[in-house]
Order: C-alpha cells, then structure tokens, then sequence
C-alpha cells in the first residue's frame, strides 16, 4: 500500500481528493499546516505529496524546498489554485503542477497514479 501526504488548509479539498483516490488502495494522510507535514515527513515513509502553495501565506514552497533537500527522491505534485506560478522558477523542484479546481479533480488523481508508476 502506498502512502500519499495531502497538505492543503482547505479540508473540504482534502476531502476531494481523498474521495478521488480512495479506489487505488492508498493510505491518504492529512495535513492542515506545514508543522503536521512535517511531523508526517520524518514518520512515515511517504510515496508521494500533494501540495497546495497557499498555506498560511505561500510556506507551501518552503515546504517544497525542506522535501527535495530531505527526500530528494519523493515525490511531490503542486496543486494550486494559482496558475501564475507555473512558469516560477521554484516550481522545477516539484514533479507536476495542477491547477486545482473542483471540475479537474480526476486530473489530479491521473496525476498521481502516473507519478506513482
């Protein structure tokens, strides 16, 4: 079973896409804020983050930036609702980028099968 960390402060986003991933037999852990995240980083061995930017202020790329220096081969899918940082520099570190929205969900769960191949 692969464990997949979704941080996201928004509980009702959680809520999608735990429902969207609950068929592929994954245990799903739930973070509201950066300090749960990392407590659940260096606990469990983790298969994949999915990662919202927007966190209390933009900590999401701190968050980011701690995974990749600790977890070099973790992998990690941005959702966000801002398009605008597709092109940001500190995007490259991440291993895909979302837009999140209700509508595109199934995406975000394609994603993650696909990352986890």
């Amino acid at each position: 079973m692969q464990n997949i960390l979704i941080v996201d402060d928004q509980s009702y986003m959680q809520d999608l896409f735990a429902f969207e991933l609950a068929d592929n037999n994954y245990t799903i852990l739930r973070a509201e804020d950066i300090e749960i995240a990392r407590v659940y980083l260096d606990s469990f061995k983790l298969d994949l983050v999915i990662l919202d930017l927007y966190i209390n202020g933009f900590h999401g790329w701190d968050l980011l930036e701690e995974v990749k220096l600790k977890y070099p081969e973790l992998p990690v899918l941005i959702v966000t609702a801002y398009d605008n940082f597709m092109n940001d520099p500190r995007a490259i570190k991440a291993d895909a980028y979302v837009i999140k929205n209700i509508q595109n969900v199934d995406f975000i769960g394609q994603k993650v099968r696909d990352l986890l191949r």
